[in-house]
C-alpha cells in the first residue's frame, strides 16, 4: 500500500474522529456530553442532553463524516485519478467508522458508531442499508428501545449482504460492521438483557 493511500486512510479516520455530537452539545448548552447521559456523543445521548434539533444535525453530520470520504475516494477511482484496489475503499470506510468510536479529539472515546456506519456503507452497499434502516425502524417501534432497533439494524446489514452477495468483500466489511456496533453497544445489550434500558 502506498504512502498516498496511507495519508487517506488516516485522512478518513480524522473525518470520522470529528466530535460533532461533543461541539453541537457544548455550543448548544454549555455541557461536556461526555459526563452526562451515557458519556458517549452519538445523536441518541445528544437528544437525551441537549435535545430533538441539536440530535438531528448531529445524525446527519455524523453521516455525512462517514459518507463524503467514501464518496471522494469512489470518484478518485472511478475518474482514474488515483489507483488502489478494490478492498481498499472498504478500508477507508472503516476507518471513518473506527475513528467516530474512538476519536482522537477525545482521548479514544466517541459514539456507537450507527450514523456514521450507515454513511459510509450508503454508497458501498446501498439496498443494505435500505433494509436495515426499515428493520431499525420496524424493532424500535415494537420494542421502544433506540438500542434494540441498532443491534438489529447492525445484523440485517451483513445478513441482508449475504442473501445478496453471498460471500464477498462487501459481506465481510459488513460483518466487521455490525461486529464493531454490538462491541460499542456491550452496556445497552447488559441492560437489554437485565430489563434496565432506557427508552
Amino acid at each position: 500500500m502506498s504512502v498516498l493511500l496511507l495519508v487517506f486512510l488516516l485522512l478518513c479516520y480524522l473525518s470520522g474522529a470529528v466530535p460533532f455530537g461533543f461541539l453541537l452539545t457544548r455550543r448548544s448548552t454549555g455541557l461536556n456530553i461526555l459526563e452526562h447521559g451515557s458519556g458517549n456523543t452519538g445523536s441518541t445521548n445528544v437528544g437525551r442532553i441537549a435535545g430533538k434539533v441539536v440530535a438531528f444535525r448531529v445524525q446527519i453530520l455524523d453521516m455525512l463524516k462517514g459518507l463524503i470520504p467514501v464518496a471522494i475516494l469512489l470518484l478518485l477511482k472511478t475518474r482514474g485519478l488515483l489507483e488502489m484496489p478494490d478492498y481498499y475503499i472498504f478500508l477507508a470506510a472503516f476507518s471513518t467508522i473506527v475513528g467516530h468510536n474512538f476519536s482522537v479529539f477525545l482521548g479514544g472515546k466517541g459514539g456507537k458508531g450507527v450514523n456514521t456506519s450507515l454513511g459510509s456503507t450508503l454508497l458501498l452497499a446501498p439496498l443494505e442499508v435500505v433494509f436495515a434502516v426499515v428493520i431499525y425502524f420496524v424493532v424500535k417501534s415494537l420494542f421502544k428501545f433506540v438500542s434494540a432497533g441498532s443491534l438489529a439494524l447492525a445484523v440485517t446489514l451483513p445478513v441482508s449482504s449475504i442473501l445478496l452477495h453471498g460471500k464477498s468483500i462487501v459481506t465481510l466489511y459488513l460483518l466487521l460492521v455490525c461486529l464493531m456496533i454490538f462491541i460499542r453497544h456491550r452496556s445497552n445489550i447488559a441492560r437489554l438483557l437485565s430489563g434496565k434500558e432506557k427508552l
